[in-house]
Parts: structure tokens; C-alpha cells; sequence
């Protein structure tokens, strides 16, 4: 026998350490339910997970950020020094690293000030220090909860490790939370009580924060007041165009455009963009019919000043066009957009894909996926891109073009989750077909997908309409046949009886 490997030998060992589990969970799931119209049993599921230390996946909470998060939000009305005995206690063997804080602190959304606590346990291990990743991580979770003051006393506290991480989350969290006028102070002040450096690159971070929430006059006013310190340069005045085309103001935007082009300035595509998006909204909203000839003009115009268009030009046309159920105009641009040197990106596939299915065309939707992945952006079609497919499918009543779309997912390997099993799962019953529902929802627990039966009500137009029963005249016999002709006689003498005038009058 030849000698074993060192990976062969870990095998080995591993076999010998590690036991089977007592609990088998398929002993505990029988049998397996079906569905009815009307009662659904339920199963205890049961989910074996061997304990680990170590996270392999980023996006499953790790057991010591659990725990942690646990005793953070015992009770968030303590005084936060209290908290930090308590976890020198019980975690005193845990090291903190980055994605330990910001697992523990994304669980702990109404902790509240304890995480103030938390901050000084980890603070108290002597090989970890703050980073500028690791501050911003605490400074963006008091933003979320709006306390700018545990923020600002962070910041005072470990200025000196603060960088470009943690001046992005306090200006973000400052305009998210709808306070410009606190953005602009803070830009003020915030190289001497924190440290930052006020230059160009702070100066657009600030500009872009602002216009991104809707707060450009704020922006345009902090550029033309600090343009003797810091001159601003294309990229600030494109910003500042955008953040107006974001609040829909389409006069002011092309105000500053024009008074960029006076000022010796050239306007960028995105600014250009940002323009032709705020209008094809307007025309939207307002008068769908012009909204071909408004953006024809800009179109016009970027061709006049030699600005090249780029494929974001024409996926917001796409988009637009897709919205006003143009698909054939939408169609017909797509493939004419190489005569400007641009080509589809992954973006452009999807808008074309949801929009040939919402029209019914579901072969050219199909032919379409299948060009995004000859194109190379096969691995752009992920779950949420795939349920959107069958969330448009399953509203157009498409269920079986549904379930081969349903089959490609599978088999580009993305795994459909509770949201794709009970979609499916409810159109078939609504189309009162229990079998087909019943055999995803067996499949969706053979693929650990923890799926709970639920009554789902059945469309009218899909129920079995029952036959109405026509009754059978009845024969008559020979006295009520007789019976029937006296009173007819009857009724034909009367009709000659001359009535009194008298009587006429009366009636």
C-alpha cells in the first residue's frame, strides 16, 4: 500500500474526530404534506450546524457577533459603562477584528448608547487599535440612529486615525439624515476639530453627498463660497447639474450649464445624462408623446459641443423607452447602438430582457438572455435578476414559460430561496394546479430551502365551474292540457268585449 498523503492523512483524521449527529432530520420529516385549498399541516424542521469559530461566509452572522449582539441589547437604557465589565467577562478570549464589529454592530440596531460600551471592550485589548475602516464602522451606525453626538465625540477622541472612510460615513449619514446646513458646518470646521484635510477631493465628496439627498442649492452654494479656497474644476460643476436634475429641476440645471460654459468650463456626459434622464421623466409624467423630440434635442445639442455619448446615454434611453411600453423604438436602439462606437453593457441586457417579457415576446426575451451570456455577462444574471424574471412571467400569467426560466437558474447555479419557491408555488395554486404546486414545494425541501405551507386562494377563472342540470319539461296530462285551452278561450273572448268610455276615462 502506498504511503498517504498529508492532504489523505487530514481526511483521515477528521473521520475519526468527528461523530455523527444522533439527530437524523429527514427521520423527523414524514410524511411529507400536500397542499389542499384549505388546510395546511405544518412540520418541525430541524437544521444541524456544526459550531465553528471561524466565518467562512461573510454574509452569515457569525455565533460570537450573535452573542455579542445579544448582550448589547439586554437592556439599551443601562449606562453604556456598564456594558463593558459585563463583556470583559464573558468574551475575554475574543479578539476583535473588523468583521466582527461590523457584524456585531449591524445586529445591534437598537443597542442605542451601550455600543458606546462595546467601543471601550474592544478598545481595551491591547493588540487591537483603531483603524480608519474600523471608526467609520461606529460612526456609521450612530449616523443610522441620528446621534450626532456620541458620532462627534468618537471623532474628537481618535482624530488621528480618522481618514477618507470615516469622513465619507459622517458626511453621508449627515445628508442622509436631511441636515445640509450641519453638512456645511462640518465642512467648516472639520479640519480643525477633526482633523480632516479641506481640499478638492473633500470639497466633491460633499458636493456629491449633498446632490445625491436633493440638497443642490446647498451644494452650489458651498462651491461658490469656497471657490477662492478651492477652485472647483468640471467634475464639481457636473455634480452640482446632476443634484438639480435629481430634484427635477430642469431650469436650474440648464441655468448653471450656461453659466459654465461662460465661465470657460465643458460640460461632462454625466451632466449631459443627468439632463436627458430629468427630462424623459418629466415627459413621462406630463406628455409621454414628446418625450422622443425633448430627448432628440439633447441628443443634438451633446453632438453640437462634441460630448460622445456613452452606453449609459443609452440605457437610460432604454429605460425610458421600456417605461412608455415603446419596446420595438427600444428594440430597434439597442442594435444601433455600435454606429456611436458604444456597446452594450450588462445593464442594457437586463432593461431589454424585463421589457420583452412585460410585452409578451417571450421568445425575443429568451433570445436575448442567451446574447448576454455569448457577450460575456453571463455572470451578471444572478437570484434577484432571475426573480425578477419570474415575478414579470408570473404577472403576465406566463407560468409555464416561468418554470423554464426557473430551470436555466437552476442550472447557471443560482439557487432559488424561500422568495422564488413561494412565488411559484402561489401562482400554480391560483391556477388551481395543487400538483405542480406540491412538487416544488417537496423539492424545495429536499434542497434545505425551509418553505412553510401556507393557504394560497384559488383565481375564479381557474376553478371547475359546475354543469347547471337543465330540468326536463314536465308532460301534461290530458285535464291540465284542457284546463290550459279553456283559460286561452277565455282570454281571446274578452279581448273583443267593447269597453265603456266611462271606464276609460276612470283607468
Amino acid at each position: 500500500m502506498p504511503p498517504l498523503t498529508s492532504l489523505q492523512l487530514r481526511r483521515l483524521l477528521h473521520r475519526c474526530v468527528s461523530s455523527p449527529s444522533p439527530f437524523q432530520p429527514h427521520a423527523l420529516l414524514s410524511p411529507k404534506p400536500q397542499f389542499t385549498p384549505t388546510h395546511f399541516p405544518k412540520l418541525p424542521f430541524v437544521i444541524s450546524k456544526p459550531f465553528s469559530t471561524q466565518n467562512p461566509n461573510p454574509q452569515t452572522p457569525d455565533p460570537v457577533a450573535l452573542s455579542l449582539s445579544a448582550e448589547l441589547l439586554k437592556d439599551p437604557s443601562l449606562d453604556p459603562l456598564t456594558i463593558t465589565p459585563r463583556l470583559q467577562l464573558h468574551f475575554s478570549h475574543i479578539k476583535p477584528t473588523p468583521l466582527l464589529i461590523s457584524q456585531t454592530l449591524n445586529l445591534s440596531p437598537e443597542a442605542g448608547r451601550t455600543v458606546l460600551g462595546f467601543n471601550d471592550w474592544v478598545l481595551s485589548d491591547p493588540d487591537f487599535n483603531h483603524t480608519d475602516e474600523t471608526l467609520s464602522f461606529f460612526i456609521d451606525y450612530f449616523g443610522r440612529r441620528k446621534d450626532f453626538k456620541a458620532a462627534h465625540d468618537l471623532l474628537v477622541n481618535h482624530k488621528s486615525v480618522a481618514g477618507p472612510k470615516t469622513l465619507n460615513s459622517s458626511i453621508d449619514r449627515l445628508a442622509h439624515a436631511g441636515r445640509p446646513t450641519q453638512v456645511l458646518g462640518f465642512f467648516e470646521r472639520m479640519e480643525k476639530d477633526y482633523g480632516f484635510k479641506r481640499n478638492k477631493e473633500s470639497l466633491k465628496l460633499v458636493v456629491e453627498k449633498l446632490c445625491e439627498n436633493g440638497y443642490a442649492s446647498y451644494a452650489e452654494k458651498l462651491v461658490k463660497d469656497s471657490a477662492n479656497e478651492i477652485f472647483p474644476d468640471e467634475m464639481i460643476c457636473d455634480l452640482l447639474i446632476k443634484g438639480w436634475c435629481v430634484n427635477g429641476k430642469l431650469e436650474e440645471a440648464r441655468r448653471l450649464a450656461g453659466e459654465m460654459y461662460r465661465g470657460g468650463f465643458e460640460i461632462g456626459t454625466m451632466a449631459y445624462n443627468a439632463m436627458l434622464d430629468c427630462i424623459c421623466k418629466l415627459c413621462r409624467e406630463k406628455d409621454p408623446f414628446r418625450l422622443h423630440s425633448e430627448a432628440e434635442k439633447v441628443l443634438l445639442d451633446m453632438d453640437f459641443n462634441g460630448v460622445p455619448r456613452n452606453v449609459e446615454t443609452f440605457n437610460l434611453l432604454l429605460n425610458n423607452l421600456c417605461k412608455i411600453r415603446k419596446t420595438e423604438d427600444a428594440v430597434k436602439l439597442f442594435f444601433r447602438m455600435g454606429e456611436w462606437g458604444c456597446y452594450p453593457n450588462a445593464e442594457s441586457y437586463l432593461i431589454m430582457i424585463r421589457s420583452l417579457y412585460q410585452a409578451a415576446r417571450i421568445g425575443e426575451g429568451d433570445e436575448m438572455m442567451d446574447g448576454m451570456k455569448s457577450a460575456g455577462f453571463g455572470d451578471q444574471l444572478g437570484k434577484k435578476e432571475y426573480y425578477g424574471f419570474l415575478k414579470i412571467l408570473c404577472g403576465i400569467e406566463r407560468v409555464e414559460h416561468a418554470m423554464s426560466v426557473f430551470k436555466k437558474m437552476k442550472a447557471d447555479g443560482c439557487k432559488p430561496g424561500i422568495k422564488t419557491y413561494n412565488l411559484l408555488m402561489g401562482k400554480w395554486c391560483a391556477h388551481n394546479r395543487l400538483d405542480r404546486a406540491n412538487a416544488l414545494y417537496n423539492e424545495a425541501l429536499k434542497n434545505g430551502v425551509p418553505v412553510e405551507p401556507r393557504p394560497y386562494r384559488v383565481d375564479p377563472r381557474y376553478m371547475k365551474k359546475t354543469k347547471a342540470v337543465k330540468k326536463k319539461k314536465k308532460r301534461e296530462t290530458f285535464s291540465e292540457k284542457m284546463a290550459r285551452k279553456r283559460r286561452r278561450l277565455k282570454q281571446i273572448r274578452l279581448s273583443f268585449v267593447k269597453k265603456s268610455k266611462g271606464r276609460m276615462r276612470s283607468a
